[in-house]
């Protein structure tokens, strides 16, 4: 088994528990999930196996999608409302002042990451030392809200719909948008709607993932590789360089061609014209070995003329 299952994390269960209970449901061992929701959190989390682990970090980097509920006047100190309640305030009125407030995060900003976060500090956990009682420095890390959208107000709950950086603690956002007025904030609920391509209505909760298992349909729901990277042209070598593929190593670009109709016109040509089948430099491609079989991504460099593995997940078979 090699690709990717969206799974739909459901409140209660850590990150690691979801690994750990797929990891007996496919009985395999070669397992890792792409970015850690919160306990109480749920939503989607794909999750990887087999040669596929090799995408968890080139997902955990992808941008995501929230939509959370925001309750102002209360600041606790894990930022949401399973912690202990430091303070209250009086939550504003206007309307119009809280959107304000909460588009006026729009766009890049320092954030201080949480005490009770996974985040490591000198080799340990934050949340391991919040719960010791400790409170130490972090520096504080830019994240971008590309977009915020106020899909309902019932005060003192405000309900998000979030698209925003790898890095971004909602948490945050709403204990910082609640500073903002005045009356603090915290996180009431969370759900992740989208990571990458991984959307949540193509989610499967855990128990349905196991009814796919015992029906003998769980190809039905393992996703290609290539699924993460169908922005990227596809390109195939030549069979007569078939052997630099099978072995990992850079291919001229003379002997590889598209797979689209974007290089039809210039085929092993593209890198001496300009037009519709021209490289840029640095571009990414999937590329695949002569029968189609997907390889990895390529990276061209145009200088030497060279198309150059960034990640490989399937070589060829070695005689």
């Amino acid at each position: 088994m090699d690709g990717i299952i969206n799974v739909y994390k459901e409140k209660g269960f850590t990150s690691f528990d979801v690994v750990a209970k797929l990891r007996g449901i496919l009985e395999i061992k070669k397992i890792g999930h792409t970015g850690t929701l919160d306990p109480n959190a749920e939503g989607v989390l794909p999750v990887c196996i087999g040669s596929a682990t090799k995408l968890c970090d080139m997902l955990t980097d992808k941008s995501k999608e929230y939509r959370a509920v925001m309750r102002l006047g209360v600041v606790t100190d894990t930022q949401d409302m399973t912690g202990e309640v430091l303070r209250t305030g009086k939550v504003p009125e206007d309307e119009a002042c809280i959107r304000q407030a909460a588009l006026s995060f729009v766009g890049e900003y320092d954030q201080m990451p949480p005490m009770y976060s996974a985040l490591k500090v000198n080799g340990q956990k934050l949340c391991d030392l919040a719960r010791q009682g400790k409170v130490v420095e972090r520096a504080r890390r830019r994240v971008t809200i590309h977009e915020l959208a106020i899909t309902q107000m019932e005060l003192p709950l405000v309900t998000m719909q979030v698209h925003c950086s790898k890095g971004t603690y909602i948490r945050t956002l709403c204990q910082d948008i609640g500073e903002k007025l005045g009356c603090g904030g915290c996180m009431q609920s969370l759900v992740r709607t989208r990571v990458s391509g991984f959307t949540l209505d193509r989610a499967n909760t855990l128990a349905q993932i196991e009814r796919f298992r015992d029906e003998g349909r769980l190809d039905e729901l393992i996703l290609p590789v290539e699924t993460v990277f169908l922005s990227l042209a596809p390109m195939r070598v030549r069979a007569g360089a078939q052997r630099f593929l099978d072995n990992g190593n850079p291919v001229r670009v003379e002997q590889t061609a598209f797979m689209t109709e974007r290089v039809t016109e210039c085929a092993a040509e593209q890198t001496g014209r300009t037009g519709r089948g021209r490289l840029a430099d640095g571009e990414r491609v999937r590329m695949y070995h002569s029968d189609g079989r997907f390889c990895g991504v390529y990276a061209y460099h145009e200088q030497e003329r060279m198309l150059k593995p960034v990640k490989i997940f399937f070589l060829g078979k070695r005689r």
